[in-house]
C-alpha cells in the first residue's frame, strides 16, 4: 500500500474514471441479461418439480453474461470490439447501428456516465486505500440493483446477499464501522422492513414491500452499520415519495401502481456509506486533504 500511496492524484483518479466506464459497459450487461437468467432458472425449476419434460427436444443455447456476444437487437449483427468501447462508441456510431441503423438507447452511455462519476467520487473520498476498493464494489453493485429493479421491480439474492456477507467481512477490519454496528445494522434492516410490510399488510391487505426490498436495507446495514439505518430509511421513503407524487400528478399514474423501491434505498445507502461518515476522522479524509 505504502508503493500505492506514492502515485499521483491525477492518475489515480484518471484511472479510476476509466474503470468506472468499462465496468458501466458490463453493468449494462448485467442489468439487462441477469433478470432474464433468473426467469430461465425459475422455469427450468418449475418443470423439474412439475416433472415436466423440456420446452424444446435440443438443448438450449449457453446463455450467461458472457455468452453469447452482444449483437444489435434490430439486426442481431455481432457487435465488434472498436463498437463496443464505452461511452465512445455511441459518440462515434451516432447512436445508431452501423448495420441496420437502429437505435441505440440513450441508457447505455448514461449507465456509463453514471458508473464512472460515481467511481470517480468514491476514488476522491476513500483515496488510495482498501476502503475505495470495497466501496467501489457496492457502488457497482447498487447501481445494477437499482436499474434491475425499475425495469422489473425485482432485487436479485444474486446481487444482494454476496454484498451483505462482503459487508460484514469489510467490518469484520473495521473498514467502515464496527462489527458489532455491521452485524446489528443486518439483522435490525431486514427485521424493520418485515415488520413494516406485515403492518402495511394488516392494514391496507395487501404488500408494501417486497422481499427484495428487505435484503436490500439488511445489505445496507451491514455496510454502514445499524446507525445509519435511521437516516436511509427517511432518506429514501421522502425520495419515493416526492417520486410518486410527480409520477401520480404530473404523469398522471394510477396512485395505486407499484413503485420500484429499490433504487432510493441504494441512493441512501451510496449517500450515506460515502459520506455519513465523520468528516473529522483523519481516516476517512479524501486523499487530497490527507497531510
Amino acid at each position: 500500500m505504502n508503493t500505492l500511496q506514492q502515485i499521483p492524484l491525477p492518475y489515480f483518479y484518471a484511472a479510476s474514471g476509466i474503470l468506472g466506464l468499462v465496468i458501466g459497459s458490463f453493468l449494462n450487461v448485467v442489468i439487462l441479461r441477469l433478470p432474464r437468467m433468473i426467469e430461465a432458472a425459475w422455469r427450468a425449476e418449475c418443470r423439474t418439480f412439475l416433472d415436466m419434460a423440456p420446452a424444446s427436444g435440443s438443448e438450449a443455447p449457453p446463455y450467461n453474461l458472457l455468452r453469447p456476444g452482444s449483437a444489435c437487437p434490430g439486426c442481431g449483427r455481432r457487435i465488434t470490439v472498436p463498437e463496443n468501447i464505452p461511452l465512445i462508441s455511441y459518440l462515434l456510431l451516432g447512436g445508431r447501428c452501423k448495420g441496420c441503423n437502429h437505435r441505440i438507447s440513450v441508457r447505455y452511455p448514461l449507465v456509463e456516465l453514471l458508473c464512472a462519476a460515481l467511481t470517480l467520487l468514491v476514488a476522491y473520498r476513500f483515496g488510495i486505500s482498501a476502503g475505495t476498493v470495497f466501496a467501489c464494489l457496492l457502488t457497482w453493485a447498487l447501481i445494477a440493483l437499482a436499474f434491475i429493479d425499475l425495469d422489473h421491480k425485482l432485487l436479485p439474492d444474486d446481487i444482494t446477499l454476496p454484498c451483505l456477507w462482503l459487508g460484514l467481512l469489510c467490518n469484520y477490519f473495521g473498514l467502515y464501522t464496527d462489527l458489532y454496528s455491521s452485524l446489528l445494522g443486518a439483522a435490525a434492516g431486514y427485521v424493520i422492513f418485515w415488520l413494516v410490510m406485515q403492518a402495511f399488510k394488516l392494514i391496507i391487505g395487501k404488500d408494501g414491500l417486497g422481499q427484495g426490498d428487505l435484503k436490500l436495507l439488511a445489505m445496507l446495514g451491514a455496510w454502514t452499520g445499524w446507525q445509519a439505518l435511521a437516516t436511509i430509511i427517511f432518506l429514501s421513503s421522502l425520495l419515493g415519495s416526492l417520486v410518486g407524487l410527480y409520477l401520480v400528478i404530473v404523469r398522471r399514474r394510477h396512485r395505486s401502481a407499484p413503485i420500484s423501491f429499490g433504487p432510493y434505498l441504494a441512493l441512501a445507502g451510496w449517500l450515506n456509506l460515502v459520506w455519513g461518515l465523520d468528516i473529522f476522522d483523519s481516516r476517512y479524509l479524501p486523499a487530497a486533504a490527507m497531510p
